[in-house]
């Protein structure tokens, strides 16, 4: 499809579907074709250096930017498929420009009343979406590595709260906090594992 006849397009992309802990993070973002931004592309392919520079140069350049999000709460309650179209519902709905279309990274839009499509791989494909996963991605980034300042024990700035093997067996040492996705089935493991160990200290 062609989107050469609109002249306000956004992109978004979210950050965080997988992780155990955090909110999932979304961006929509207009960029301003008088104000090229060099260098963008899927920022998992990008360095946390370019990142950060890349974030700056598209929050004081596009036409508009907006962050979004569905809470852990929220996850739990609805599961991340929905919490993720919510978030990107409440990004779109943030920018002060409303676009004439969006583009969504992924196979599927969220339901509104925007003209839109998915496309998958999009973040490597339109500048748009690639900007939106970036400052998505620098904005998750940073909440983890503040809790991490809160919770040094968990490692959260290292593994972002994605289920590798130190984080899981973090977990599994220290508990889950209030930030854990209690949906997610390696917390769900490590609930039951803490619950029947308090349990057994009340008999």
């Amino acid at each position: 499809m062609s989107i050469q006849c609109y002249s306000l397009v956004a992109g978004v992309d979210e950050v965080g579907r997988g992780p155990l802990a955090g909110d999932v993070v979304t961006a929509a973002v207009i960029l301003d074709p008088q104000k090229p931004i060099l260098g963008l592309a899927d920022s998992k392919k990008l360095s946390e250096k370019k990142r950060n520079e890349l974030s700056v140069l598209i929050k004081q350049n596009a036409l508009s930017w907006s962050l979004g999000r569905a809470s852990v709460l929220e996850i739990d309650q609805l599961n991340i498929l929905h919490a993720t179209m919510l978030a990107m519902k409440r990004a779109v709905e943030g920018l002060n420009i409303q676009p004439e279309h969006v583009l969504v990274d992924g196979n599927r839009c969220p339901i509104w009343t925007y003209s839109s499509h998915a496309v998958v791989k999009g973040d490597a494909l339109f500048a748009q979406i690639s900007a939106a996963s970036i400052i998505a991605k620098v904005a998750r980034d940073n909440e983890m590595i503040a809790l991490d300042k809160q919770y040094p024990q968990y490692g959260f700035a290292a593994h972002k709260g994605y289920p590798t093997k130190a984080h899981v067996a973090a977990l599994q040492e220290h508990g889950p906090l209030s930030c854990y996705r209690q949906s997610f089935k390696p917390v769900q493991s490590v609930l039951a594992l803490w619950q029947g160990e308090l349990q057994d200290e009340v008999k």
